[in-house]
């Protein structure tokens, strides 16, 4: 079948946002193209930024943070004035499309990188095709790159269409920390929302494959503790301080001990951990960046209640304090089934094939599902959707990437997908 000019803009976009893949919270390159393929598009409302965010974000950069990837972005040609309006990290876009009466469709896709470097072998596409990452940093080792070029993608599909009712197409910045979503669900934007739907390619899945209703994501939260404890002479005063990095590696230790629930999965990990200051000192400060997950929400809140209890014992056990500080992590997720059949119609449709959710569709956590609660907390609907994508290894390594023909699919089923459930309402 040979590419239309659409499908081969939308490579293109995708082959040059992975070249130039940027951080949470950073996306100043990446916003600044899918502002340039919107614009080019034509769209009647197009909120940037600051006007598609809260003021308050979580887990915001530093400041050398910000300055070192603004950089980056004048490097990369994103004019200045443009970085004025974003550059202190509020990326993203929100596109609306209006076409008269009906109701208010809206869907999610997300657009930040990871820090992980990107290999280099000959074996790997973006590699031997030449564009790979530019930076040894990080790479787009989850596919947000294709994500981006779907939300154009239909974007122009919904524009050039019979659709009635009102699109909104929301690039999501800073879902790898968790934390664009919560920027969004309280800006405003997601309040006439009737039907949301959110994508995810890759999955472990096959190219040609559709899964039209996940609902196997783990909800999470993370968590930083730092233990304060008395320094001393490692040497001729051993038992005279109390030792945090000790009540840390004790705390990481227990954490792994938490009983698992019987009610389904529940996860813990100590990621980042760290403390001391000399090899003769006896540690005064120490901490664990970590976080736990749950098949729901209240197994979520189960593991988290275990894990502070178990930080918090550790610091007294060894005669330190702890501070312990959860962040607001995502729910678990349900999806409609309205949505659900309108997107296996649509994929059937298209000559996809159907799968159902299972426990291995995913296996991860997703802040869209703050967004799908939202509007279903309104009295709409919501879905996520998986694409296929035949990735040759898993999400977050060195050789992850997407077979490009799983965009125009992923664009033709959410499209026909949309306009069936804006026309149902």
């Amino acid at each position: 079948m040979a590419t239309t000019d659409s499908e081969s803009r939308l490579i293109r976009l995708r082959r040059d946002l992975h070249e130039h893949p940027e951080l949470s919270w950073c996306e100043f390159y990446t916003t600044a193209r899918i502002v340039e393929e919107l614009e080019s598009i034509g769209v009647d409302e197009l909120h940037v930024g600051p006007e598609m965010l809260t003021e308050d974000r979580l887990r915001p950069p530093a400041d050398e943070d910000l300055e070192r990837e603004r950089e980056r972005a004048r490097e990369a040609g994103v004019d200045e004035a443009f970085l004025d309006e974003v550059g202190d990290g509020y990326t993203g876009a929100v596109a609306v499309i209006e076409r008269g009466e009906g109701p208010t469709v809206g869907l999610r896709v997300d657009i930040d990188a990871l820090p992980q470097r990107e290999s280099t072998d000959d074996d790997h596409y973006p590699a031997a095709e030449g564009f790979r990452s530019r930076f040894d940093d990080r790479m787009h080792a989850c596919g947000h790159d294709a994500h981006a070029a779907i939300g154009v993608g239909v974007v122009e599909a919904i524009a050039d269409s019979d659709f009635e009712g009102t699109l909104k197409v929301f690039f999501q910045p800073a879902e790898e920390l968790g934390a664009g979503a919560a920027s969004i669900v309280g800006s405003g934007h997601l309040e006439d929302v009737d039907s949301l739907l959110a994508v995810h390619v890759g999955l472990d899945r096959e190219v040609g494959t559709v899964i039209p209703g996940i609902e196997s994501f783990l909800a999470i939260n993370g968590f930083d503790a730092e233990f304060d404890g008395e320094p001393a002479h490692a040497g001729n005063d051993p038992d005279g301080g109390a030792n945090a990095v000790r009540a840390m590696a004790a705390a990481v230790e227990d954490l792994y001990g938490i009983p698992r629930h019987g009610d389904g999965a529940t996860r813990v990990n100590a990621g980042v951990v760290g403390g001391g200051t000399a090899t003769n000192i006896v540690a005064e400060e120490a901490f664990i960046e970590g976080e736990v997950r749950g098949e729901t929400t209240e197994l979520r809140d189960y593991m988290q209640d275990r894990a502070e209890t178990v930080l918090r014992a550790a610091a007294e056990k060894h005669g330190c304090e702890a501070s312990v500080e959860f962040g607001d992590g995502a729910p678990s997720a349900e999806c409609d089934d309205r949505l659900v059949d309108a997107v296996s119609a649509a994929a059937e449709d298209r000559g996809a094939t159907v799968l159902d959710d299972d426990e291995d569709a995913l296996g991860g956590s997703e802040d869209a599902t703050r967004l799908m609660r939202a509007v279903q907390q309104r009295g709409g609907e919501a879905t996520y959707v998986g694409v296929g994508s035949s990735n040759p290894t898993g999400h977050h390594t060195a050789t992850f990437d997407v077979d490009e023909d799983s965009i125009p699919l992923a664009v033709d089923v959410l499209a026909d997908a949309i306009r069936s459930a804006a026309a149902e309402s």
